[in-house]
């Protein structure tokens, strides 16, 4: 579309008056609409070259008129919005000063949608600085150990706070009371928590503080609260015997005696060890001094070593003594005089002496042991036998035994047992059943009844029985009467007798029935009875 003229490029406020051209109304568009019929040449002149690229432009080729009139409203929006993005004095060429200069058309104003404007660059932002490293904390519970004539010894416990590189160690320094001028103590700094500071005057009063040092500083420095006056501080000798040396220590023989032996005492004491009142032989003992200890020690110790050892700390005339009782033992000899003693059933009674050699510790028992002559192999049946005599029991019919003892101390079992000289063969003895002979006894006996008939009452027509007991040898016979008169074969009475107990069972009685019962028991050695009076209601 052409409207009206452009100004001149030179003139700088040719953008404003473009993007205010489509301000003036409706009637901009309508004139202009009349412009491609006139000069329908110069609108497809004038669109640039990337235009066909574009998805309206095939349209507004052909009918570049008919464009602005289907949408007359939207054009101008496009050129408003469109112009301060893309402003025309970079993009157009100017027109001389007597033609009019050529307005965009609408065909050129879906451009901008090709694609978003280029991001300005991205400056790169500056790298935070790393914050700095925090010294270590100062080292904690500062303390003397020790004070000498001419030495002093600090501990102390490691700083809460150590930094991600760690601690690369402590330094020591110290300053005499009434100056200000810090000496390190130690070159280069270390890591133990203990230092002793050497070289000291006696009698200097000595401030004096620790540093915790790192790859990012030192820490502050803990100090001491008073200053440390150097002096020897005199201290009574005393022995600080172990528990386990405060009763007999024993070792077997070829085992190396070694014992370490506190005591304290300043200045420094003087030890001196003995056996038996006399000096240790030092051919095969070694012993080595300290301030604080003293070392006993015997590569491979021997019987001959046993005894007691004393031990003197002395300083000055004032001294302190301990007495250390050693055993060295060794496994003991076999038993003596093992022999068979008796053997009956299946039992076996062993005896025999104690060893010749205890191998210098207790004989605290004997292992007895059993082997068959079948399988060969030895079985313990005793342990820690206390005597020198046992009975060995629950052999079994028809094996041969044979037996041996070892003797048992401190350092274990002898090495080699005694071994009887004779077997034990428990043989089958033969026995033969014989009857027990029991004595006759007479079973006879007469009647006698040990349960007697009770009287009863019974109802009409409801049966009833007669019970008692009798006994007697040969068994009797029972009979039984009503009235003196006795009951033969009568269905209305039925008599039993088992193991003694006689019954008579009367079956539905009636008044008739009633009277009195006798049951009488007879056999050759005589006859007893007992009766009853049996009431019918």
């Amino acid at each position: 579309m052409t409207g009206k003229t452009a100004p001149p490029a030179a003139d700088p406020a040719a953008p404003k008056k473009e993007s205010a051209a489509p301000k003036k109304g409706s009637a901009a568009p309508k004139k202009e609409s009349k412009a491609p019929k006139k000069e329908p040449a110069p609108a497809p002149k004038e669109e640039p070259v990337p235009a066909p690229k574009e998805e309206p432009a095939p349209t507004s080729k052909e009918e570049p008129a008919p464009a602005p009139k289907e949408e007359p409203a939207p054009a101008p929006a496009a050129e408003e919005s469109s112009a301060p993005e893309h402003p025309p004095t970079a993009e157009q060429p100017t027109a001389p000063a007597g033609e009019s200069a050529p307005v965009p058309t609408t065909e050129a104003s879906p451009a901008p949608q090709e694609g978003p404007p280029a991001p300005p660059a991205e400056t790169p932002a500056p790298e935070p600085e790393k914050p700095k490293e925090e010294p270590p904390s100062s080292p904690l519970s500062l303390a003397v150990e020790e004070v000498s004539q001419n030495s002093v010894t600090l501990t102390w416990k490691a700083p809460e706070q150590t930094g991600r590189s760690g601690l690369d160690g402590y330094v020591v320094e110290i300053c005499k009371d009434g100056s200000t001028d810090w000496k390190a103590a130690n070159e280069e700094p270390f890591l133990s928590t203990r230092y002793t500071v050497q070289n000291l005057s006696s009698g200097d009063k000595i401030h004096i503080r620790v540093k915790a040092v790192s790859a990012s500083g030192a820490s502050v420095p803990a100090t001491l609260d008073q200053p440390v006056v150097i002096r020897e501080i005199l201290q009574l000798p005393k022995i600080r015997l172990p528990r386990h040396l405060r009763q007999t220590y024993f070792r077997h023989v070829g085992d190396a005696l070694n014992m370490m032996i506190p005591f304290q005492g300043k200045p420094q004491p003087e030890v001196i060890w003995t056996k038996g009142g006399q000096p240790l032989d030092t051919s095969r003992i070694n012993i080595r001094n300290t301030d604080k200890d003293t070392i006993f020690y015997i590569r491979q110790s021997q019987r001959g070593d046993s005894g007691k050892y004393e031990l003197t700390v002395r300083i000055n005339g004032a001294e302190d003594k301990a007495t250390l009782d050693i055993q060295v033992i060794e496994p003991p000899g076999p038993p003596q005089n093992l022999k068979l003693v008796d053997v009956w059933g299946f039992n076996v009674a062993l005896e025999w002496s104690p060893p010749a050699d205890n191998g210098n510790s207790e004989i605290k028992g004997y292992i007895v042991q059993k082997s068959d002559k079948k399988s060969g192999r030895w079985f313990t049946v005793l342990e820690r036998c206390t005597r020198t005599s046992c009975t060995i029991s629950d052999l079994i019919i028809g094996n041969t035994y044979s037996f041996r003892v070892f003797a048992e101390n401190g350092c274990g079992p002898s090495e080699t047992a005694a071994v009887a000289s004779g077997v034990a063969h428990i043989q089958k003895t033969k026995t033969t059943y014989q009857a027990e002979k029991i004595p006759q006894r007479d079973m006879m006996e007469p009647p006698k009844f040990t349960q007697p008939l009770t009287d009863r009452t019974t109802t009409r027509g409801y049966s009833t029985h007669l019970f008692c007991s009798v006994r007697g040898f040969p068994q009797p016979k029972i009979i039984w009467m009503k009235n003196q008169m006795e009951i033969r074969e009568d269905p209305k009475y039925i008599a039993m007798i088992d193991q003694g107990v006689c019954s008579l069972e009367i079956r539905k009685p009636s008044p008739f029935d009633g009277g009195v019962y006798t049951c009488k028991a007879v056999n050759p050695l005589g006859e007893a009875s007992v009766d009853c009076k049996l009431d019918v209601k």
